[in-house]
């Protein structure tokens, strides 16, 4: 997502002719755009969007399951 973030903003900078980026070919504003895409290849040939995906899941597992047991009254209470 990054790398589509930053190809946007040099072809802003690009199309305004703003500092040193004003002057690049325009192969040289459009390199992140094929960055974005090996590194969506890379993560979805390793597993890693899977991986990253599975744990955002298990932490909205357990918050539910945090707060069910705090809305049943089943907390553990702290010892004094």
């Amino acid at each position: 997502m990054w790398f589509v973030v930053i190809g946007v903003f040099l072809i802003l900078l690009k199309l305004a002719e703003l500092g040193p980026v004003g002057e690049w070919s325009w192969l040289g504003v459009l390199w992140p755009f094929p960055c974005a895409m090996v590194w969506w290849w890379w993560a979805d040939k390793t597993g890693y969007t899977k991986r990253k995906q599975m744990e955002k899941m298990e932490e909205r597992k357990q918050e539910r399951r945090r707060k069910n047991i705090v809305a049943l009254g089943l907390q553990e209470r702290k010892r004094r």
